[in-house]
């Protein structure tokens, strides 16, 4: 259970069933990741459209987090979002920024032509994220035929081209798509010069299995070309699957997955940025530094107006906190045994310091005995029995759990007792 140094290794505390059907010979491609917080993000009905120096921050924390690629905004949507769009391009181009811009727009001039004025004014090319319906659904409501949208798509592509600018073609509700009219959309664009395609499960229908199907079908499209043309995946979360199928999408080969953060977005949101760093991480995919995750996250919330809820996942208040007695009783144990990681991986999937976080045990009715004692040691007071057993019984009387001015309060009477 020890290296040769006389550490403690974690793989023999954890038996991985997620690498069990792994092929022996599976090779890890490392995964990128686009930020679409600034665009899609900003599509849900309930958040706020930051000011533009907190859109600047966030994209110097996506440096941070290692992210790839942000989506700056859709500067056709008028002055304003062209106005942040060159903000942001021109903070990249001033501090030669690793991360890739694109910018959202669909398959007509008058939003591409936003993104040409904005490359000029940055002094370099912004990437096209053309995007045009793919679904027979769309087809029927918007009265459009095949042939209509194999015209917008030479036309808007070809137009992006000349203008200098790269193509991301991105066709929305792919989930929803007939193959042959997928295998003529993306053909007709990557004939007219687009490198990238992006598969979009737009109203978060697909399940990992479809999702595993189709980026598999799209390689096959792409390998028909005899291009070099990159994959994209941008999963939405209505039947909460948009974290799987985003690791799935990997699995069967995409080249770049997208997410918000907090999956901030349109109904339901899209896939929680946060939520793929770690698990992408987790299965070896990146190795980047998730320090600033919180503050990051946190940064999100503010600047949109969104709350995190207390069970979010990794950034959630009660992510890393317990008050029930057999979980803190593990985590406490786990912390004498000496070992900085084993007590954040007892009764935690997710690394708490990969993220700066930390375990915390709090005093509840569901607590035992274990709990009292780790938080008096940690606030500096004796752990004398009669206190332990009078905060105790205090706590389950409760229907919540204790308030520090609560314990302090039981505290000091017992002092003065």
């Amino acid at each position: 259970m020890k290296h040769d140094s006389g550490e403690l290794d974690e793989r023999t505390l954890i038996y991985d069933w997620n690498t069990v059907d792994e092929e022996p010979d599976r090779h890890i491609v490392p995964a990128e990741l686009d930020d679409e917080t600034l665009r899609d993000g900003l599509q849900s009905p309930s958040v706020t459209d930051p000011p533009t120096a907190q859109k600047v921050e966030l994209l110097h924390l996506m440096v941070d987090l290692g992210i790839h690629a942000a989506d700056i905004g859709l500067p056709g949507a008028g002055p304003r979002a062209l106005a942040d769009v060159i903000a942001l391009a021109k903070e990249i181009a001033t501090h030669k920024l690793p991360i890739e811009p694109n910018c959202a727009a669909r398959t007509l001039k008058t939003d591409i032509d936003p993104i040409i004025e904005a490359s000029h004014k940055a002094g370099f090319a912004i990437e096209a994220s053309v995007f045009i319906g793919s679904s027979p659904i769309r087809e029927y409501v918007e009265n459009w035929t095949l042939d209509q949208m194999l015209r917008h798509t030479e036309e808007a592509v070809t137009y992006a081209m000349k203008n200098g600018l790269s193509v991301m073609f991105v066709t929305e509700d792919t989930t929803r798509a007939q193959p042959d009219a997928l295998q003529k959309l993306y053909g007709t664009a990557i004939r007219c010069g687009a490198r990238r395609i992006c598969v979009a499960d737009t109203v978060g229908h697909a399940t990992p299995r479809g999702t595993m199907a189709l980026i598999r079908h799209i390689r096959k499209v792409v390998e028909g070309t005899g291009e070099k043309v990159k994959i994209d995946w941008h999963g939405h979360s209505d039947r909460g699957l948009s974290v799987a199928n985003s690791l799935a999408a990997i699995e069967a080969g995409a080249d770049r997955v997208h997410g918000t953060g907090l999956g901030v977005g349109e109904r339901c949101g899209n896939a929680p940025m946060e939520q793929l760093l770690v698990n992408l991480r987790l299965l070896g995919y990146i190795d980047s530094d998730l320090s600033k995750l919180d503050t990051y996250c946190a940064l999100v919330s503010e600047a949109c107006g969104a709350p995190i809820p207390i069970s979010q996942p990794i950034v959630g208040p009660d992510a890393f906190r317990t008050a029930t007695g057999v979980h803190a009783a593990a985590v406490v144990k786990a912390m004498k045994k000496g070992h900085s990681w084993l007590a954040n991986r007892v009764y935690s999937g997710v690394p708490a310091e990969w993220v700066g976080r930390k375990q915390t045990i709090e005093i509840g009715p569901m607590s035992g005995a274990s709990n009292v004692i780790y938080w008096l040691e940690m606030n500096g007071v004796e752990p004398e029995d009669e206190l332990v057993q009078r905060i105790l019984g205090a706590a389950k009387q409760q229907t919540r759990r204790l308030t520090r001015d609560e314990i302090e309060a039981i505290i000091g009477h017992s002092m003065n007792n």
